[in-house]
């Protein structure tokens, strides 16, 4: 496992970038670059299950991955744990594939830059996704600063 990082300034307000973050509608919008049709099932509050889904080109069911919010501190913090992964639209944290990824932590931290936004994102991820993920959550960032800075 790597924890992997990375940051962008936003010339946005906090709330500003955490409502285009993790609303529904813009949170469809920058995770593209993640999976075209991206969305989540659940709630950002703490405690509470998330689900992280999308196409399965492969199966044309739903894939993605099963979380838990471990903090939430509005406008400043989220940290989502990752519990397992969804395949075929079935939730799996037992098999040997799911805990290949839990426990996994993805944090997003807000710090205020002078009326800006600076968006750190600390993730852990299996060694063999990473180069992936160095490729994906600049582009994701980007996009997210395009949707906040509007």
């Amino acid at each position: 496992m790597q924890k992997l990082h990375y940051s962008i300034l936003i010339n946005a307000p906090k709330d500003k970038v955490w409502h285009a973050m993790l609303d529904d509608k813009p949170y469809r919008e920058w995770t593209k670059t993640f999976s075209e049709g991206s969305y989540y099932q659940g709630s950002w509050e703490k405690g509470s299950k998330i689900l992280f889904l999308g196409p399965d080109p492969t199966t044309g069911g739903e894939a993605g991955m099963v979380g838990r919010i471990a903090a939430n501190k509005p406008y400043e913090f989220i940290s989502i744990e990752h519990l397992g992964i969804v395949q075929n639209g079935v939730e799996d944290t037992t098999s040997e594939a799911a805990r290949k990824w839990a426990p996994a932590f993805e944090n997003y931290t807000f710090k205020d830059k002078g009326g800006a936004t600076e968006v750190l994102v600390d993730i852990d991820v299996e060694d063999e996704h990473a180069q992936m993920f160095n490729e994906m959550w600049p582009e994701a960032l980007r996009k997210l600063k395009d949707l906040a800075e509007k």
